[in-house]
């Protein structure tokens, strides 16, 4: 049976060009890049050559990019780190409702520590209120953090207009750039931030890195310790090959970044149109036009979303029901509950989103069985 997969914001998988970049580093070039010999200044040099593929393609300088192991190791470095090096400045943090878990947890783990968190609300289409951030801010305020994209919505921030608001003001500006990197064009300095996340298996590169841009200047600490890795931010070994992926993968899909847009946005608003012709009651989440290019996230009525899972399965067709971070949690999603459906609306909630493999064959296969699988769970009720 072929697998049709619709599930690019829980993971990608790693392309051909990115994979072949990284086979050398795995038997023939696998000195340890803290080694001095040749063998490990091989190793050295591809790091780097990495680094700086990773900085020029979100305007940074490659001094201000830290390796780490995913985007939730990379939010914890930002927010936390930030908010110990600057807890003598305050210890007000501002963020959303709608967070990845990553970031929400982490908020969490702070307010035990004796920091305070406002969590900002959003409105039906997942946007933060620019008027209740600013009423937010306090003397003591050091760090906003705002999510570039939804990951389960598909909903884009104004980040440009959070960072001025964060500059203004004198205080840090991070955002999670997971679901954005490679689906939005960002410089950081047009864009006003000071530290970003992206993990490098949602962009073609492979499951167990990631990165965190930190603007010069920016006082933060490490959070784990050992050797002195990553000037002395990121203890542990360095992983070579899946950096040299993470470092192959960006430049990739920014080179087709034109096409690959178009393609995805062509594939999503393909299915929106087709799903709305559909004769089954559905509601779009998320902004219809301020959203990632491959998210489509729709509501039915009367439908239990792991029962329309296991169904897609059967055909094989892979979807998700929201975060793969959030599977197994019998609440339902914090994001969906933020955006103010109820609990059935929120519990019969599909997330489709489109990758650079999909074809408008896929999407129709995927129309088809939505149209005959939906009515029938819907007639079981």
């Amino acid at each position: 049976m072929k697998i049709r997969y619709f599930d690019h914001a829980a993971t990608t998988p790693v392309s051909d060009t990115v994979l072949q970049a990284m086979l050398p580093y795995f038997q023939l070039e696998y000195g340890n890049a803290s080694s001095m010999y040749s063998l490990g200044r091989a190793s050295k040099k591809a790091l780097e050559e990495a680094r700086r593929k990773v900085a020029n393609n979100i305007g940074a300088n490659s001094k201000e990019i830290y390796f780490t192991s995913c985007g939730s190791e990379s939010d914890n470095l930002a927010i936390k780190g930030t908010a110990y090096a600057n807890k003598e400045k305050g210890n007000h943090i501002i963020t959303s409702k709608i967070e990845h878990p990553a970031v929400l947890n982490t908020c969490k783990t702070l307010e035990k520590q004796g920091f305070e968190v406002t969590y900002l609300n959003v409105d039906k289409n997942g946007f933060i209120d620019l008027e209740q951030l600013v009423n937010s801010i306090k003397p003591q305020t050091i760090l906003i953090s705002i999510m570039f994209a939804n990951n389960e919505i598909g909903t884009i921030e104004p980040i440009k207009k959070i960072g001025e608001i964060a500059h203004k003001n004198n205080i840090i500006f991070h955002t999670d750039s997971v679901q954005a990197i490679g689906n939005i064009k960002i410089n950081v300095n047009e864009y006003n931030i000071d530290l970003l996340s992206m993990s490098g298996h949602k962009f073609y590169a492979p499951k167990g890195v990631g990165a965190l841009y930190v603007r010069e200047g920016i006082n933060f600490e490490k959070i784990q310790d050992g050797g002195h890795q990553e000037k002395d931010k990121r203890a542990g070994t360095e992983n070579v090959a899946e950096i040299v992926g993470l470092g192959k993968a960006i430049e990739d899909i920014y080179q087709e970044y034109e096409k690959y847009n178009e393609k995805l946005t062509n594939l999503r608003d393909y299915y929106i149109e087709q799903i709305e012709k559909s004769n089954f009651d559905c509601k779009l989440n998320g902004d219809r036009k301020n959203r990632l290019p491959g998210n489509a996230n729709f509501s039915f009525p009367g439908v239990n979303a792991q029962e329309l899972l296991l169904a897609l399965d059967e055909k094989g067709i892979c979807a998700s029901a929201g975060s793969a971070c959030s599977t197994g949690n019998p609440l339902p999603s914090h994001v969906l509950t933020a955006i103010g459906l109820s609990k059935e609306l929120a519990n019969g909630t599909l997330r489709v989103s489109f990758g650079k493999d999909n074809t408008k064959e896929d999407v129709d296969f995927l129309i088809q069985n939505l149209r005959e699988i939906i009515p029938s769970i819907i007639q079981k009720q």
